[in-house]
């Protein structure tokens, strides 16, 4: 039986789901979203928040302040309010209603900023206001999940080894890419320890995370309007982008077989999906990651009027729309990560 006295104490790391009786193609979903932070982002925010701590960034007294669309804002508002720490979520109006409720429940403030930079959107105006703030008041201490170590350290320590603990045969790794966290620390990870593994980024249409362009996005948690600094694409071998039309039927075939997920899972499993489907990789052992579960949902993904009003009826049509991949396959250059990783010690 698990006792815990801190609430990132505890996460459960080895949940799968078989999606073929829903998807059709042979493919594992690893559940990260059972946790008390409910999401994947538990891992980054507790190793990037040890990590300040060891370097002496964080004392009494101090603030966090991060930049969130959402699941690392409710994260580090549970591990700030468990640590003693303030902490001020800066986000903007894509941030689920549900989501900046629970930051406040758990005592974080929620700055959202409603006007756009006019170059680099409202990712850019958040990193904006979050540095000003810092400069204003020595008590705000910014972890910037963008190029933290720990934030891709975590999942090379945590997540991709414990999929290859449950896939020793392995084939292709799909993953979402928002900071690219998690991507970059499961790409590294089986570049060091399986370079026979695939490792093919999923990216929402409207990201330029990869070089594609810009265009509107209204579901939090892939993509980013500016390339994340910690992007290493040497490392990837692939990359897909999907229409986050297709992201919303997603959601709603897997929640018409019981399992309600979040958007980013959606964009997962229809970029894997499509992956699959042409290649022809029926053969394949293949996983990709469900980063959080649905509920924070309820008010966008899964509201019919929320979801016609932005994308019209025909997202909500099962059998329409696909993934659409744009990139060619990536030829992986080797790289390893060791000087890097010395900074997590």
């Amino acid at each position: 039986m698990p006792v815990i006295s801190a609430p990132h104490e505890f996460n459960e790391e080895d949940l799968y789901v078989d999606l073929h009786p829903v998807v059709g193609r042979s493919l594992f979903l690893k559940c990260e979203g059972f946790n008390f932070a409910g999401s994947v982002k538990v891992k980054a925010a507790t190793r990037m928040v040890e990590l300040a701590e060891r370097r002496g960034l964080l004392r009494p007294g101090s603030v966090l302040v991060e930049s969130s669309s959402g699941n690392l804002g409710v994260a580090l508002s549970m591990i700030a309010a468990s640590k003693g720490y303030g902490f001020r979520c800066v986000t903007d109006s894509r941030c689920n209603l549900s989501t900046r409720l629970l930051m406040e429940a758990l005592g974080a403030e929620v700055h959202i900023i409603t006007e756009p930079h006019p170059v680099t959107g409202l990712l850019g105006a958040r990193i904006e206001y979050v540095q000003a703030l810092c400069a204003s008041d020595d008590r705000y201490v910014w972890l910037n999940q963008y190029d933290n170590v720990g934030n891709w350290g975590a999942h090379y320590e945590t997540t991709a080894p414990a999929i290859a603990r449950q896939f020793p045969e392995l084939d292709v790794l799909f993953v979402g890419a928002g900071t690219t966290g998690t991507l970059m620390g499961c790409a590294r990870w089986f570049s060091d320890h399986r370079p026979s593994v695939r490792v093919v980024a999923v990216d929402a249409v409207g990201s330029v995370s990869f070089g594609a362009p810009p265009a509107r996005r209204m579901i939090p948690g892939l993509g980013m309007g500016v390339r994340p600094p910690m992007l290493d694409e040497s490392v990837v071998d692939d990359v897909v982008w999907v229409e986050e039309a297709d992201t919303i039927r997603t959601c709603h075939q897997l929640a018409r077989r019981g399992f309600l997920f979040g958007g980013s899972t959606g964009t997962a499993v229809s970029g894997a999906v499509d992956w699959l489907t042409r290649h022809d990789a029926e053969g394949l052992t293949a996983v990709t990651i469900a980063p959080d579960l649905g509920e924070r949902y309820l008010d966008t993904v899964y509201q019919r009027t929320w979801v016609q009003d932005l994308f019209g009826e025909d997202a909500l049509r099962p059998d329409e729309g696909a993934a659409v991949e744009r990139a060619v396959p990536r030829p992986r250059q080797p790289e390893s990560p060791s000087p890097a990783l010395s900074a997590l010690r």
